[in-house]
């Protein structure tokens, strides 16, 4: 239609007022669970860097951080105590996001060994690099793929898949679809919603296995 146009062999072009095609939306690619503990195991916690790196995955998978939440964590965000952690996504907007024992215990590891001998008195930032500054985008991106080949991953994975696997593995456990969106630090639920197609996998595998007229069922209809 373009060519005839241009050629103006037509005036107009009638397929102005068809609607294209709608494109399909494209799923987030997320790590098992076998995958992230895989991951998560992958830091040996007997060397400096491992005892950092421990600690930052634990803490990324745990909160379902983005990497820039993770980077800019400050010690004052940081509440072992009561098992949170405040953090600042976009438009510097802040919310708690739980932690679990296995993130504490990395973290509270990282803060006794490591960070005071690393960081440097004016540095504020959780997470700090061997020079005592805080930890950029750059090096944790690094930093994850490296143990994703250590850990024998094969997907092309990134920080921001924590983040997926985080919601998917929360979808799949039961977690209510609100309480995921605060979590995540979500302005429009719709945003959240996308990780119900993730997590509608699981659902599949349910349904096969237990509907009495499903391919595969385990149960007999009455």
């Amino acid at each position: 239609m373009r060519f005839l146009l241009q050629e103006r062999i037509i005036k107009t072009d009638p397929t102005d007022l068809i609607d294209g095609p709608k494109l399909g939306q494209r799923l987030p690619v997320v790590l098992s669970q076998d995958e992230i503990v895989r991951l998560l195991d992958a830091p040996d916690s007997g060397t400096d860097l491992g005892l950092r790196d421990r600690a930052m995955l634990h803490t990324m998978y745990a909160a379902g951080l983005r990497v820039s939440e993770l980077c800019s964590l400050r010690l004052a965000d940081i509440q072992l105590e009561s098992g949170f952690l405040r953090a600042t996504g976009k438009g510097s907007k802040q919310r708690l996001v739980p932690l679990g024992k296995p993130a504490r215990e990395a973290i509270e590891r990282y803060l006794e060994k490591l960070r005071p001998k690393w960081a440097k008195p004016q540095c504020s930032e959780l997470f700090v690099s061997a020079r005592g500054k805080a930890l950029s985008r750059e090096a944790l991106w690094y930093r994850i793929k490296h143990y994703a080949r250590e850990a024998g991953i094969s997907k092309n994975i990134s920080p921001h898949k924590l983040r997926h696997s985080f919601a998917t593995h929360m979808l799949e456990g039961g977690a209510d679809l609100r309480a995921l969106q605060t979590m995540l630090g979500h302005a429009d639920i719709s945003t959240t919603q996308i990780y119900t197609h993730v997590s509608g996998k699981t659902l599949q595998k349910v349904h096969a296995r237990f509907h009495p007229r499903a391919e595969g069922s385990t149960k007999k209809a009455s």
